[in-house]
């Protein structure tokens, strides 16, 4: 009895501590409220020195584009709209006021750039780059080949450019390989519509709209830019609206106008809390190992960590592989993270509503930039026993397997595990 308290009172402690780094982040910087809108964050881990004489040789890696303006142009113009609207009817507070001219100033360097790579963007891969090859400097030794493969989009494309460039600059002699086609989709940006299909069930719209109804509370952002709030509940579509500003506010972190402007005003401490809450459940029924769904979301990225293996497979046994950089989507990015069950991300659990408190946390996995990366490690050229670490957006992650010098694993062990739990997948 005494053991079973104990472990009880641990475990609530644990729990508590979670759910309370969440709100130090929040309160240490509110941008990690932005969920995949979060600008990426300079690493802040040391890296654990390798096992005596184990230097690394190659480098395998899966990124996401890094910032990025908001996709579609209704995310930014719709909220000035209603400003506009309740300015005319004369119910917007002198705070509204300096919202709608801040809207302004956002729109204008949005304008007719939806989706693409923002200047902040291109240099969080220069940087990216830059560490990789100041880490690991054995691997860029030389006229070793880069093979980089980028999905068919724009800010993807760009963001493999100036990870390339700076990586050229690093060393003029790097061999590169570059290359964005349809024809590499089926592992770097997967569409499998049969398990899509099942992701939004009834089940899972019916817990995620229950617990949205629940938490959010647009109260206080609307009493600050309205005279009179029914005017946006009569004249607008006021969850959209609030949705749409809170997204804009997150949003802002990645452009220019950062330096001028500001939403985060409009929401209270506890609002950016529950906001957060709210996307972390969403992502979390979406992509994660959720039973509503029937817990396989993950395998959508079965093809891209098959590759990795694959791929890795082929280029260990070269004498000097270099690496292979691959660039896509944060849709990518959190299932293989999951799929492949970096730092307990394979979490499955009944409470939703509390998935901060179990430790699933999704600014950790994927803000903009946000990067896996496997680092193999070798004695010489004719070792067999290859050890791997992987990095999760550059700072060391676990796996759920056991090793005596994690986080440093053996690769047949990681290599046979991802195989097995890839082919118990049944389409």
């Amino acid at each position: 009895m005494k053991k079973l308290l104990f472990t009880t009172i641990i475990t609530l402690f644990a729990i508590t501590a979670t759910s309370q780094s969440v709100r130090d982040d929040l309160k240490r910087d509110i941008r990690y409220s932005a969920s995949n809108q979060m600008a990426y964050p300079t690493p802040t881990g040391k890296l654990t020195p390798a096992p005596e004489n184990y230097k690394p040789f190659y480098i395998s890696h899966y990124g996401r584009h890094g910032s990025r303006y908001l996709i579609n142009p209704n995310d930014y113009n719709y909220p000035h709209e209603v400003l506009k609207s309740a300015d005319s009817a004369g119910v917007l507070t002198p705070l509204g006021k300096d919202v709608m001219k801040r809207y302004e100033i956002i729109r204008n360097e949005a304008a007719n750039r939806y989706g693409e790579l923002t200047p902040l963007g291109a240099e969080q891969h220069r940087q990216i780059a830059r560490r990789m090859y100041e880490r690991f400097p054995e691997v860029f030794q030389g006229n070793v080949w880069v093979d980089a493969k980028s999905t068919v989009v724009i800010r993807c494309i760009l963001s493999m450019t100036n990870e390339l460039m700076e990586l050229t600059r690093l060393n003029p002699s790097l061999r590169i390989k570059h290359d964005a086609s349809m024809h590499d989709m089926y592992y770097m940006n997967y569409n499998d519509k049969e398990l899509l299909g099942k992701k939004w069930n009834k089940e899972s719209q019916d817990v995620y709209d229950k617990f949205y109804n629940e938490t959010v509370n647009c109260d206080y952002a609307f009493c600050q830019l309205f005279t009179d709030t029914s005017f946006v509940w009569r004249k607008a579509d006021a969850k959209r609206f609030y949705e749409k500003l809170f997204h804009t506010a997150n949003n802002l972190q990645n452009l220019e106008a950062r330096k001028q402007v500001t939403l985060y005003d409009l929401f209270t401490d506890e609002d950016i809390y529950n906001n957060w809450r709210v996307a972390n459940m969403w992502w979390y029924l979406g992509y994660g190992f959720s039973k509503l769904n029937g817990g396989t979301q993950p395998y959508v990225q079965r093809n891209l960590l098959r590759r990795i293996i694959e791929e890795a497979d082929s280029c260990i046994r070269l004498p000097q592989p270099g690496a292979t950089l691959r660039f896509g989507h944060e849709t990518m990015v959190l299932p293989l993270t999951v799929l492949m069950g970096l730092n307990g991300s394979d979490l499955v659990t009944n409470d939703y509503e509390h998935l901060d408190q179990k430790g699933w946390v999704n600014y950790r996995i994927f803000p903009m930039g946000a990067n896996i990366q496997l680092v193999f490690y070798r004695r010489n050229t004719g070792d067999k026993d290859v050890l791997v670490k992987v990095l999760l957006n550059e700072n060391e992650a676990t796996l759920p397997i056991k090793s005596d010098t994690a986080p440093y694993y053996k690769w047949s062990e990681v290599r046979d595990y991802y195989i097995k739990k890839i082919e118990s997948y049944k389409e």
